[in-house]
């Protein structure tokens, strides 16, 4: 991540002040909790991919800016809703909004967020920043619907998992890398290139969280926690069709009925290690990243095409 800070350090930091501009507000308690928002950011990722896709075929303009606070803008929106519809009550390690100041003022803060995204890029006449990520916006929507239509059914099948982690995941990643393109380029098939790069590294980004439901090392959320919530995971998924009947009739009872009991999690756990679910989910995230990095070496070689493959090997290597 050094090398990547060599890159485009300066952009992070003068983007760090232009996200803070951005979100500040008149409203004591609004901007209260928009202070508290910004100190517990994560790892800027998705900036991080806006400012190089941008540098790949050009360079950082106000417009790449403006497409990065849009992209963290509606990326923070997402998740304060999500721990509302979750009813979660951490977010890396912080209690999240809603645990805070309750659901009802999360909601708003989330529909603030989003708001101010729609006022900067309309203010701005970056119609084409909000055509991308309003596509994005409406995949997420539906692949979280997806999600829980299918959670509850239990109905777990490959294509239904790729259908809903590229909607739900990868498309805002994708949308990243495309609004960076575009904000110096202005070029449609550079444009889209970048897009489906972005998407190839999102779903490879989502498999590797799948996989840390199954490790052990200290990630922000308990192991098991996706089988508690009754989440698709795709080494859950090859799991459950692989073994035979009896052995799925009870793995599938498990999670729908005793997905809160420890010991039961951990059985479901330990059968999905034994079918091979971890390796072939692994195999699968690995073809995820060649496929973006064969996009990527389609670009000319240089520091940021090096950058960027460093941010994509990052995604399947990280430790959390």
């Amino acid at each position: 991540m050094d090398f990547i800070n060599d890159i485009i350090g300066e952009e992070l930091g003068i983007f760090e002040k232009k996200f803070s501009e951005a979100v500040k507000s008149e409203k004591g308690l609004l901007d209260k909790i928009m202070k508290y928002i910004i100190k517990r950011k994560g790892k800027q990722l998705r900036p991080m991919f806006v400012f190089l896709s941008a540098k790949l075929q050009g360079e950082v303009n106000e417009s790449t800016y403006r497409a990065a606070a849009l992209v963290e803008l509606l990326h923070t929106a997402t998740l304060v809703h999500d721990d509302v519809v979750d009813e979660s009550l951490e977010r890396r390690g912080f209690f999240s909004i809603n645990a805070i100041w309750k659901n009802k003022i999360a909601v708003l803060v989330g529909d603030y967020l989003l708001s101010k995204g729609l006022l900067l890029s309309t203010s701005n006449n970056d119609f084409e920043h909000l055509h991308i990520l309003s596509e994005a916006v409406r995949q997420m929507s539906e692949g979280e619907l997806l999600q829980i239509e299918k959670s509850r059914k239990l109905n777990l099948e490959e294509d239904i998992y790729f259908e809903i982690i590229r909607n739900k995941t990868a498309s805002l990643l994708s949308s990243a890398c495309a609004v960076g393109a575009w904000s110096s380029s202005k070029d449609a098939a550079i444009t889209a290139r970048m897009k489906s790069f972005g998407e190839k590294v999102g779903v490879a980004f989502q498999i590797k969280d799948d996989l840390f439901d199954y490790g052990k090392a200290d990630i922000g959320k308990p192991t098991g926690n996706d089988i508690k919530e009754k989440k698709l995971t795709l080494p859950l998924i090859y799991t459950l069709n692989k073994v035979d009947r009896a052995k799925r009739r009870a793995l599938i009872y498990i999670i729908k009925n005793e997905n809160r009991n420890p010991v039961k999690v951990k059985l479901v756990i330990d059968a999905v290690v034994e079918a091979g679910g971890i390796s072939y989910a692994a195999e699968k995230m690995n073809s995820y990243r060649d496929e973006a990095l064969e996009i990527l070496y389609s670009f000319p070689d240089g520091p940021v095409r090096k950058a960027l493959e460093a941010l994509v090997r990052y995604t399947t290597d990280r430790k959390y």
